[in-house]
């Protein structure tokens, strides 16, 4: 059995808030990211297992939608948006910037295992363009500058937990609204953050203040 206990319990939980199995296939894939950093084969057949459908049903899903993992990733996977909004604002010098400091193409993981290189498209932030998530928690208004101190950062500081507002506040620029609820939850792996499934992470104390310049 490729999980244990207390990630069969956390599926089964999932797995109740719905009112067919197979709805709770999404999520507990991201719970299969979450173990693995992807979508590994034991984890098909238990997910199929789980929520009695096919180990070619469950592979179809996990290899249809990109935001599901077919191999290894690194502990940051850096998203940059690259569609028309941030386009025009430039995205194109933040790309760069990433693949100059990282060495890695699209799609790459370095042989560290540090960061994993993504395009992607549109993330949700057009108003804050040019947009890059960090373990899918999003910073806004980003120059080709701080991108590179936040990668400098990520690489050397390691944070355990991506907290999107803290990089916000450090690297981000222009935001598409500023009227949102402050959320102290973030990331701890290459998977969002969802409070309903378990993958979000509560941080009520900035975890790196002397870097944030918080006292």
């Amino acid at each position: 059995m490729s999980w244990d206990n207390e990630l069969l319990e956390r599926a089964h939980k999932i797995i109740e808030l719905y009112p067919q199995k197979r709805s709770a296939l999404g999520p507990l894939l991201y719970l299969a990211q979450e173990k693995d950093g992807f979508i590994s084969d034991d984890s098909i057949v238990e997910i199929s297992n789980l929520v009695d459908i096919t180990e070619v049903q469950v592979k179809s899903v996990s290899s249809f939608y990109s935001m599901y993992k077919e191999e290894q990733t690194g502990t940051y996977l850096l998203s940059v948006c690259k569609s028309i909004s941030c386009e025009i604002n430039d995205s194109r010098s933040v790309i760069n910037s990433v693949k100059d400091f990282t060495g890695l193409e699209n799609y790459e993981t370095d042989q560290d295992k540090v960061f994993t290189f993504e395009e992607v498209e549109c993330i949700g932030a057009c108003g804050g363009a040019p947009a890059v998530q960090v373990n899918y928690e999003t910073v806004e208004g980003l120059t080709p500058e701080k991108t590179i101190e936040m990668c400098e950062f990520l690489k050397n500081e390691k944070p355990e937990v991506i907290v999107a507002d803290q990089l916000q506040n450090k690297f981000g620029g222009t935001k598409s609204f500023d009227w949102a609820i402050e959320d102290n939850t973030g990331a701890a792996s290459t998977v969002p953050g969802f409070q309903n499934i378990g993958t979000a992470t509560d941080e009520p104390v900035c975890l790196y203040p002397k870097f944030l310049g918080v006292s």
